[in-house]
């Protein structure tokens, strides 16, 4: 059963589709390393979906200083971003975001964007690509 909680006391059962419309394409479940918990230093690691057969790349990335993230890049493809510790400041083409844990951040096709660390303290995000396979350039 899935569940819509809107908080953590009034939850109500979801049932948005009827199951008998969907039939399953044969893939398999499937698992894949996407970091290692136990490196020293920023927590970073990528799961290709075409690794697992899924139509989504994964990317997790961390750090723990303020000021720092990920260069200025581009995909050809809608980016969400989960920030789920820690503060982020996201700059995605001219619109500048903050966000916190437990908010997500889409970065449209196309959009230049970047993130960084807003302090105190770690930054953790998991970023999803919405491709099978992790295409970016790099424009800073």
């Amino acid at each position: 059963m899935v569940f819509d909680c809107k908080s953590a006391l009034e939850c109500v059962m979801r049932k948005d589709f009827d199951p008998e419309t969907v039939k399953a394409d044969g893939r398999s479940a499937a698992k894949g390393f996407l970091f290692d918990p136990t490196a020293p230093g920023p927590w970073r690691g990528s799961l290709a979906g075409e690794t697992i057969g899924s139509p989504v790349t994964v990317l997790a990335y961390g750090n723990d200083t303020p000021g720092e993230g990920p260069p200025l890049h581009v995909h050809p493809y809608d980016e969400t971003f989960v920030v789920f510790a820690g503060r982020a400041r996201f700059f995605v083409g001219d619109q500048v975001i903050d966000a916190t844990a437990g908010e997500a951040v889409l970065g449209p096709a196309g959009v230049p964007h970047r993130f960084v660390n807003l302090g105190p303290g770690r930054l953790q995000t998991i970023d999803i690509h919405h491709s099978d396979r992790w295409i970016q350039t790099d424009l800073a």
